[in-house]
């Protein structure tokens, strides 16, 4: 059986009404302790998670006196599509309950909730109210909704999601704006996910440990947070020169700006406009750099607007058309460097390639 890539395990958890995806502490460690001084004294929420089986509610739980955290709370939802007998609850840890000198696990507090748990019901949004902070990974399929409510309720955060996420116009806006940026420590590669028993394992790099437990690895995971960290405010490193290398740095044909393919090769005296991957995103300074645009339609206003064919992946006519490379930037066919054209001009015949996801942005420091 011919064995997919971790892009499946991301299309699965997109389609996935539970999309229980249980982060592996040390992902959580990693990220967290970057965070010590804004986490203490701080009510902390958890309401996307299964709290007995989170390692969000874990790493808390286990680091409550040592964050000097306020009070803890967890919620679990009930998915009524699901065959569970367990109902939704509400766990707390606020003091030493059992009087043993320290506060950890075991003054856990467990509470029913009237509702199902669901982070949008009502019951877990009057507990939202209450939160400073809240660190979790809410479903991918929601990301959009789930972001939108913490902006509603001005909540301070650290939740895991998919890089594709900085595509979404809300989600760039926002970055943009400077009230949301990736976090500090996942910058590349995948990450491993346990998840419940019932997930298929269908893809490369799944794998079922000595106990059972099932893990899936998913592409492009990122920390989304707006608690600032001095990392972040670290220039880049530049070091290539557009003078004198411009055959380099193509422009191209529907918005004024040169092309980057690869974040370092960004260079150090150019500036204009400059469209980089959004990979680029984990080395932004908003010091060092100006983020102007997303390079979609409804983002920025192309300077053209020419009929195209779009041609099929080995470079032939398709028959079918399209405007402006389907709302996204272009540039040249190079024939050295690019393996098809995507575009053929329906006047000059002039071949284009397409460019994946862009973020336009301006250096400052220039």
């Amino acid at each position: 059986m011919k064995k997919k890539s971790s892009n499946a395990n991301l299309k699965t958890a997109n389609r996935a009404k539970s999309d229980e995806f249980y982060t592996q502490l040390s992902d959580i460690e990693k990220e967290l302790k970057n965070y010590k001084d804004h986490l203490k004294n701080k009510v902390i929420f958890c309401n996307c998670d299964d709290p007995e089986e989170s390692n969000f509610w874990n790493y808390f739980a286990l680091n409550f006196e040592f964050l000097g955290l306020k009070k803890l709370i967890s919620t679990h939802y009930k998915d009524a599509n699901l065959l569970t007998k367990e109902s939704p609850y509400k766990l707390e840890i606020v003091k030493d309950t059992n009087k043993d000198g320290k506060i950890n696990k075991l003054d856990t507090i467990k509470t029913p909730l009237k509702q199902d748990g669901d982070f949008r019901s009502p019951e877990c949004v009057e507990i939202l109210k209450e939160a400073d902070i809240v660190v979790t990974n809410p479903p991918f399929s929601l990301f959009r909704e789930y972001l939108a409510q913490l902006f509603e309720y001005k909540k301070k955060f650290i939740i895991i999601g998919n890089l594709n996420a900085i595509t979404y116009k809300e989600t760039f806006k926002l970055i943009k704006e400077n009230k949301i940026w990736l976090g500090q420590s996942i910058h590349s590669g995948d990450r491993e996910f346990r998840v419940p028993e019932s997930y298929p394992l269908n893809s490369a790099g799944n794998r079922i440990d000595e106990n059972g437990n099932k893990f899936i690895r998913v592409k492009g995971v990122r920390w989304f947070t707006n608690l600032d960290y001095k990392e972040r405010h670290d220039d880049l490193i530049l070091y290539k020169e557009y003078h004198g290398h411009e055959n380099e740095y193509p422009k191209y044909k529907n918005y004024d700006a040169i092309n980057v393919d690869v974040t370092k090769d960004i260079p150090v005296d150019y500036k204009g406009a400059i469209g980089v991957p959004i990979t680029f995103l984990d080395k932004y300074s908003p010091d060092q750099f100006e983020l102007v645009a997303l390079g979609i339609i409804g983002s920025i206003d192309f300077a053209s607007n020419k009929k195209m064919e779009i041609l099929d992946k080995s470079g032939a006519p398709t028959g079918k058309y399209t405007f402006n490379a389907k709302g996204t930037l272009y540039r040249l066919y190079n024939p050295l460097t690019d393996k098809t054209p995507a575009f053929k001009d329906t006047e000059t015949g002039e071949l284009y390639s397409s460019i994946y996801a862009r973020v336009i942005i301006r250096n400052r420091k220039i």
